[in-house]
């Protein structure tokens, strides 16, 4: 049985390579637009046809493979197995360049797909071809692979590999509808953020990069300055839109266009939300004004409403010029909100809100209990997009466990990072955010960082993107079979 799960994975595997091939074409679309180009060409040809080459080969050897579902946690060790492939394959193009090495190259593709936008490239000086690849990176990290293999296939790949890449809720009884209905919404919002950046002035090019940046989480920009550069307060606007938008479950986005507005406000995450927003922001922006960063109230609002929804969605994107110049508190808060995250079902990153729900509730019931009288026995409950669900035990103990697991890698990956001169705030800001898929940067990781570095925040990314469980959880699988001799 062990034997027909590894030929199942390779077999699966197989499916994925050519769509990675298929993915390193993609940029070529750019070439018709800047046909100065086409000497970069070969970078994204090369790898792509070996690929797709390689995922036939693969197809073709395993084609006799019995289809049944992954269990056991063959379903992690395939998606662990596919995005690393997709990162290594991917660091190709940049290598073939001739102006990154291995690890500057693997370091800003697993930023890519782990939607995280922490990058060593210098975008005003990078072709086209390589910023749009970039982003090509972001959208499909954001969604996933499984869900744009599943939208276009069936529900014969299965519901444990969906779920292990990080999706949990159906919105339609078909799996196959769900993921074309999500991806639906995030070609719809990516349209219409391009549509607004163009009317506000932005160029086409930029515009396109920028949507997709902004609705995946992901914050890579065209421009150095980010979203600074454009001096523009309606870009903001439309920017933090599509920041909530992509940070929001997707099941709550059903809801909304179906009007079911009070499924829509009557859920935990999007209360969390609120209520950071009004105190944070109001925290932000006194610091500022205290700190004199700005006399103005008005300023002072606009930089830390766009601040901390960049964090909290963990997005990347900066409206200010010098991250360096702002006061500690704000920073602190920052990380904070870098660490909570986003929603569950979104391209948001960090802890998720969800997670910090469940153990705040699980903090009230245990010192509620304690003062109650032990005969007393009381159901726990937490309302999900409008519906009462009984919160378990179970699951507060497993959240607790992973926000702990969490926060000692956290602190782990800052301590690295001091142990090379940086101070303890700037390291933990950076490995917050390299954890968290958020992207904002106070120069530690850079083109001439140290190789520990970079290869410290490679490790965070991922483990981040892939909720970290599903990692270990494959590494355990492999490491059980090889101990028990039954991966033959």
């Amino acid at each position: 049985m062990k034997r027909d799960y590894y030929r199942l994975v390779f077999f699966y595997l197989s499916i994925f390579v050519m769509m990675i091939g298929f993915i390193q074409l993609l940029p070529l679309l750019v070439l018709p637009f800047y046909p100065e180009e086409i000497n970069y060409a070969s970078c994204f040809i090369i790898p792509g046809i070996v690929s797709i080459v390689a995922g036939l080969l693969l197809h073709q050897l395993f084609r006799n493979t019995r289809i049944m579902k992954l269990e056991k946690n063959y379903d992690s060790l395939l998606l662990v197995m596919i995005w690393i492939l997709a990162i290594l394959i991917s660091t190709v193009p940049w290598m073939l360049k001739g102006d990154y090495n291995f690890t500057q190259a693997c370091f800003e593709m697993t930023s890519g797909y782990s939607t995280t936008g922490l990058s060593v490239v210098d975008v005003d000086h990078t072709p086209h071809i390589f910023l749009m690849f970039r982003s090509i990176t972001l959208f499909v990290g954001g969604v996933g692979f499984v869900l744009i293999i599943t939208s276009a296939f069936s529900d014969k790949y299965g519901l444990n590999l969906y779920n292990a890449e990080g999706h949990n809720d159906r919105l339609m009884p078909n799996l196959k509808n769900s993921a074309r209905l999500i991806l639906s919404f995030y070609s719809c919002y990516i349209l219409f953020g391009t549509l607004a950046y163009i009317a506000f002035g932005m160029k086409v090019f930029d515009a396109i990069n920028t949507a997709i940046a902004a609705l995946s989480t992901g914050g890579f920009s065209v421009i150095g300055e980010s979203i600074y550069g454009y001096h523009s307060l309606p870009i903001e606007i439309v920017t933090i839109i599509l920041m909530i938008l992509g940070q929001t479950n997707f099941m709550l986005h059903l809801n909304f266009f179906r009007r079911k507005f009070r499924r829509y406000f009557n859920h935990c995450e999007t209360k969390l939300f609120i209520f950071l927003f009004v105190v944070f922001v109001t925290i932000m922006t006194h610091n500022l004004l205290v700190n004199s960063y700005t006399d103005n109230f008005w300023e002072s609002l606009r930089i830390s409403v766009f601040q901390f929804v960049t964090c909290l969605t963990t997005t990347g994107f900066v409206s200010v010029k010098d991250m360096s110049l702002l006061p500690p508190g704000f920073v602190t808060v920052m990380i904070l909100m870098m660490l909570v995250g986003g929603d569950q079902e979104s391209t948001g990153g960090g802890i998720k809100q969800y997670r910090v729900i469940v153990v705040l509730k699980g903090i009230y019931y245990s010192i509620k209990e304690s003062i109650l009288n032990a005969r007393v026995i009381t159901t726990h409950h937490i309302y999900r997009i409008g519906e009462k669900y009984e919160l378990k035990d179970d699951e507060i103990r497993a959240t607790s466990s992973y926000i702990l697991f969490y926060l000692i890698l956290f602190l782990f990956g800052s301590l690295i990072f001091t142990l090379y001169g940086y101070n303890l705030q700037d390291a933990m800001f950076e490995f917050s955010s390299a954890i968290s898929t958020v992207g904002l940067s106070v120069g530690i990781t850079s083109y001439d960082a140290s190789k520990v570095i970079l290869w410290t925040a490679i490790v965070g990314m991922f483990l981040g993107r892939m909720e970290i469980m599903v990692v270990f959880k494959a590494i355990l699988r492999v490491r059980i079979d090889i101990r028990n001799r039954e991966y033959v």
